[in-house]
């Protein structure tokens, strides 16, 4: 049971830190150096408390995967500019979830059995179903085609960035705890340079490091959550998150969807969890 709840630490704190930068202010520059810091903060106190050995190539590594981390996030926050918290969050969810998937199969071989590639197969098409229903419009809907174009464009390279944040870890077989501070280093280089132009300094980012804590305490749930009750599991709840941000934007930031709209959402959210947690089970 302490595992269960350790593991939706991860899905609570990170299905919440799009609609609580959102609501703390500020532009996506703002928001994205702000929660680097808080991070970065969080991981120094957790670095002295538990005392992970650190090599070179782990701190060099680390803040590459950072660095990307920082790409992922920036250009999902900008995404929502374009097509709000509601429909940001489940398509960017879903397009990493896939992407990671598939990155698994072709470069990593994890899916070695018919039963794993039946599964693993499943979840990926209930993951793309439910990323469809997210994003239904209403005939009359008057979105701005080239706002909506924009925002797909963004979340292609926030996947990316993602994608790339957690395979170079992967692929150097890094060790989850001792990554943790080398990561938030990168996380400030990449958020610096990423926004430095766009002067970020200011009162939003100084609110934005309560969200790069709340960051930095979904990753220690996870990392707790995986010795108890393992890596299929710890994965699966953490992907319950979304549902958090997706109906938050919707009820708290009144983002503007139908009645329709709204079932579709919901609806897609748990088609996204549901392929998450399949997927799961496609892990060792």
């Amino acid at each position: 049971m302490a595992g269960i709840l350790l593991a939706l630490i991860p899905a609570l704190c990170w299905g919440s830190i799009v609609l609580v930068s959102v609501k703390l202010g500020g532009d996506a520059f703002s928001q994205t150096l702000g929660i680097t810091v808080g991070a970065l903060l969080f991981s120094i106190v957790l670095y002295f408390t538990v005392h992970p050995s650190l090599d070179t190539l782990t701190f060099i590594i680390g803040i590459l995967s950072g660095m990307f981390w920082a790409v992922g996030q920036r250009n999902q926050l900008w995404t929502v500019k374009y097509l709000g918290v509601s429909k940001t969050v489940p398509l960017s969810t879903g397009m990493q979830l896939v992407a990671a998937s598939l990155v698994g199969v072709i470069v990593f071989k994890e899916w070695t059995t018919r039963n794993v590639i039946i599964i693993g197969t499943i979840a990926i098409i209930l993951i793309i179903v439910g990323v469809i229903f997210t994003t239904v419009r209403d005939k009359d809907d008057k979105d701005n085609n080239k706002a909506v174009k924009k925002g797909y464009i963004l979340l292609l390279i926030s996947t990316a960035g993602y994608l790339a944040y957690v395979v170079i870890v992967r692929w150097f077989n890094l060790n989850g705890w001792s990554v943790i501070l080398p990561q938030a280093v990168g996380m400030l280089i990449g958020a610096f340079l990423l926004t430095f132009r766009n002067k970020p300094f200011n009162k939003y980012t100084i609110r934005n490091i309560v969200t790069g804590i709340l960051w930095g305490i979904g990753n220690l749930g996870l990392l707790l959550s995986i010795p108890k009750i393992g890596v299929a599991t710890s994965f699966s709840l953490s992907q319950t998150g979304i549902i958090i941000s997706t109906l938050g934007g919707v009820f708290l930031l009144h983002e503007k969807k139908s009645k329709r709209q709204v079932v579709f959402v919901i609806v897609g959210c748990i088609l996204v969890i549901a392929g998450g947690i399949l997927l799961g089970f496609t892990k060792k």
